[in-house]
């Protein structure tokens, strides 16, 4: 206790004495990746002309070794790529990283003691959340409930030793919960069979907003963001429940009662919300604040680790057995299947009319669906040869991806 009660001091410590100069992006230089599945949750991108495959030698901009180990996924915000890693024998050691998106120039790298406990699975480390950034700030989370708010140019700003001030909150095998932002309240979720809770913290300062208890049971989704009308809500999905609460009060709006899955979240679009349970379940929310109505539930979609993407009228779900299937969102009826290498542990990213599905070996494949949606065929691949338990961001024109030990930009030529 002594030594984590240290540790934590030494950082607000580095913090007081940092070179604090806030960062003057705004919001409509921020790239279109800046949070885990995209500011809509929903890991839908704009691009529509990434490669069809990749190697070493054809469309790699660049790679960048990073620092021991990590399943976070990376974040594109102002010409910047952000990542985070975790070292050390005992993973205490937690990495925020910055690269230049044209180069792979490492900007810069700050390193922190983590506060709270860094016991995870063998497969997984500290660094399993994705950052966030609200294109002035970015939030690093780490399984050690440690949140570290810099500036874009790499000055610590705050920091909320959460694993400190809640000790219990936590489990043996990690957590991996990635925060959100949504205005100027960036939202953790730490869900454990202990002090289990969800947190909204002011971006500016780090003082918490509000916080609230959850079940207590162990889940490694991650807050989603849902448009409402002109409002944006935030869904936080339990193994229990899943519920929807105003991002800057914390204020529950309605809840859903259902077992829910515990690692793929729930996406909302077009006012629905499908989420992953009994295989998917659609969800539409009512106007009286009362619990949403059931569209319909789809027992033979069963999205496995990663998270469904919702697109249009189509959903796109990978199985357990790497197949992967779209269903019609009007009512969750099979339209094709097409069956993936591998298993998949990150969500795909839907750019255009092409999935990109890396599975957990490195290997990506490239699914394109038929103009008409009907149907669809794996039309290119590339092959990291690294593990991959993250999920690609995209942002003008470029995929990146984080392998173990390296971050690759994948772009064709006239993308770099």
């Amino acid at each position: 206790m002594q030594n984590r009660a240290l540790r934590y001091f030494e950082c607000l410590t580095a913090m007081l004495v940092a070179l604090v100069s806030v960062g003057h992006a705004h919001l409509s230089e921020a790239a279109d990746w800046a949070q885990f599945r995209s500011a809509r949750s929903n890991s839908v991108a704009q691009a529509e002309n990434l490669p069809l495959d990749w190697s070493e030698t054809k469309n790699l901009a660049w790679k960048a070794e990073l620092p021991g180990r990590g399943p976070s996924g990376p974040i594109i915000v102002a010409g910047r790529a952000v990542i985070t890693s975790s070292s050390g024998i005992d993973q205490d050691r937690l990495h925020v990283l910055c690269f230049d998106v044209d180069s792979g120039k490492k900007l810069w790298e700050r390193q922190f003691w983590a506060t709270g406990r860094t016991i995870t699975h063998p497969m997984t480390s500290v660094a399993a959340p994705t950052p966030a950034s609200d294109g002035e700030r970015i939030f690093a989370f780490f399984s050690s409930n440690d949140l570290v708010c810099l500036d874009l140019q790499g000055n610590l700003l705050w920091l909320r030793g959460l694993g400190y001030d809640y000790p219990k909150a936590g489990n043996d095998v990690g957590m991996a919960s990635s925060p959100v932002v949504v205005g100027d309240t960036v939202i953790v979720q730490v869900e454990n069979q202990s002090d289990s809770f969800a947190a909204g913290l002011n971006t500016q300062t780090g003082n918490s907003r509000w916080r609230i208890e959850r079940p207590r049971e162990a889940s490694w989704t991650s807050p989603a963001v849902m448009q409402s009308g002109v409002d944006q809500l935030v869904l936080l999905q339990s193994p229990s429940k899943l519920t929807a609460h105003r991002p800057k009060t914390g204020e529950l709006l309605w809840s859903f009662d259902s077992a829910c899955a515990g690692i793929p979240t729930a996406t909302s679009a077009g006012g629905a919300i499908y989420v992953p349970a009994a295989g998917i379940t659609a969800l539409q929310p009512t106007s009286t604040g009362s619990p949403p109505e059931v569209k319909w539930t789809a027992g033979g979609v069963q999205p496995a680790t990663a998270c469904p993407v919702v697109h249009e009228n189509r959903l796109y779900a990978i199985n357990r057995a790497g197949v992967l299937t779209c269903a019609d969102t009007s009512d969750g009826s099979v339209v094709w299947r097409v069956r993936l290498a591998g298993e998949f542990w990150g969500t795909p990213v839907l750019a255009g009319n092409r999935l990109y599905c890396v599975n957990k070996d490195g290997l990506g494949q490239v699914v394109q669906i038929q103009s008409d949606g009907k149907g669809a065929e794996v039309v290119g691949t590339g092959d990291f040869k690294e593990t991959v338990l993250s999920s690609p961001a995209v942002a003008d024109g470029a995929l990146y991806v984080r392998t173990d030990r390296h971050l690759w930009k994948v772009a064709a030529p006239a993308n770099r």
